[in-house]
């Protein structure tokens, strides 16, 4: 799809993006997939993953564009803004009065110094959604201890309870490979920003959003909260099993490593014979998923001892479609699955002043009359004119107050 061939579902939506580095840029990247007009407002030097890279060793005169940026800013615009410069401040105040939605993960505090809090821009704006996000969350939702300390994606992972049952059995706690301490609290904060632009659309009242890394990363853990509480237990890691299923694993084969999900007792037979021991079926050891699990040692012995001796493929023939089951794919295997390319999960961009375009992860969310889809690479810093946004966005409608709920706009 071309950019503008397609509007997506929040088309019309105006944003502006004071978020830097991976938690606040994939909260508005999500945005603009979704056909928000997005346009990031940057310093003098930029958003700091400008310079990370990493850069095509050849074909990249420009060196514009780093694969960290690119990824999670495309479709976005960029203007630069001086926020402790009365000038540019003065600028900025303009796009706020006909913005949508700002979303910033500075510092706490940070904005109350720059003179540009929520009670601020939401007295010159009463529609404008607000939404921060921050290791610890904003003393408006409730006061944190930590509200002062930096955070990073593993400092969330490891707060929020993710890394304590991550890791080997019976080994150390360790981080995930991607960094859901800054992505999962980003997609929240995008649904969370949804929320309140619908409730804005409806009332004409913008609000505060704010999504805390901790908070989100123990939402994700939510299992270590009903085991502590139901049993006392305190989770530790269980490798690549599950406390309360069996089999549900990542085993090795002959020649990788492939996950087997099989907890149901059909699943479990349906292994049975696949492997040509119909007498596990019936066994009291493995009759039913409560003794799978109390066995689960002799579930991995049997299950792992077939799978060892069968290359990842000849057993994907044997079990695809009947058995949850799928290999570990690293990402030039992804790179030749067809189910990626089919579903758009992997997109070309430009890369500027290069002939060859550049790959970066797609839009998961698919929808049947507004697609959601990269539009386009990111911007280069300061590609875009602050006044002709503002007259753009001046020109374009307000957010009005639906007819068919103004009546009942009280109750919300």
């Amino acid at each position: 799809m071309t950019p503008g061939s397609h509007p997506g579902p929040l088309a019309g939506v105006k944003v502006l993006d004071l978020t830097a580095m991976l938690a606040g840029p994939f909260t508005t990247m999500l945005l603009a997939d979704l056909g928000a007009d997005v346009v990031k407002v940057e310093p003098l030097t930029g958003d700091r993953t400008r310079g990370l890279g990493p850069l095509r060793p050849d074909d990249d005169p420009e060196r514009a564009l780093g694969g960290y940026f690119q990824s999670v800013n495309r479709g976005k615009r960029s203007v630069v803004l001086d926020l402790k410069v009365p000038e540019d401040t003065a600028r900025f105040l303009e796009l706020v009065r006909v913005a949508d939605v700002l979303v910033e993960n500075f510092s706490a505090g940070v904005m109350e110094r720059l003179g540009l809090s929520y009670e601020v821009l939401a007295d010159i704006n009463p529609r404008l959604v607000y939404a921060a996000l921050r290791g610890f969350g904003d003393a408006r939702s409730g006061e944190s201890p930590y509200e002062s300390w930096p955070a990073f994606d593993i400092v969330a992972q490891a707060m929020g309870g993710f890394a304590g049952i991550t890791g080997p059995l019976g080994g150390p706690p360790h981080k995930a490979g991607p960094g859901v301490g800054d992505i999962f609290p980003g997609t929240l904060l995008a649904l969370g920003i949804v929320a309140a632009v619908r409730h804005a659309e409806h009332t004409g009242r913008g609000q505060f959003v704010d999504v805390a890394m901790y908070d989100a990363v123990l939402a994700l853990s939510e299992r270590i909260v009903y085991q502590h509480s139901y049993l006392g237990t305190v989770p530790q890691p269980m490798g690549n099993g599950h406390p309360l299923l069996a089999p549900f694993d990542i085993m090795q084969t002959l020649d990788g490593w492939i996950a087997v999900a099989a907890p149901s007792d059909n699943h479990w037979r349906i292994l049975a014979e696949t492997m040509a021991r119909p007498d596990l079926v019936d066994d009291p050891q493995f009759v039913n998923n409560a003794a799978r699990i109390v066995n689960v040692d002799a579930v991995r012995e049997v299950l792992g001892g077939w799978l060892a001796g069968h290359a990842t493929a000849e057993v994907i023939r044997l079990l695809g479609g009947r058995v949850p089951i799928g290999p570990v794919n690293n990402a030039a295997d992804i790179f030749k699955d067809p189910h990626v390319r089919q579903r758009e999960m992997l997109v070309d961009v430009e890369q500027p002043g290069s002939d060859v375009p550049v790959t970066i992860a797609g839009a998961p969310i698919k929808f049947s009359r507004t697609p959601a889809y990269v539009r386009g690479r990111g911007p280069k810093l300061g590609e875009d004119d602050t006044a002709a946004i503002l007259d753009e966005w001046s020109a374009a409608p307000p957010q009005v107050v639906n007819p068919a709920i103004s009546a009942t706009k009280e109750r919300w």
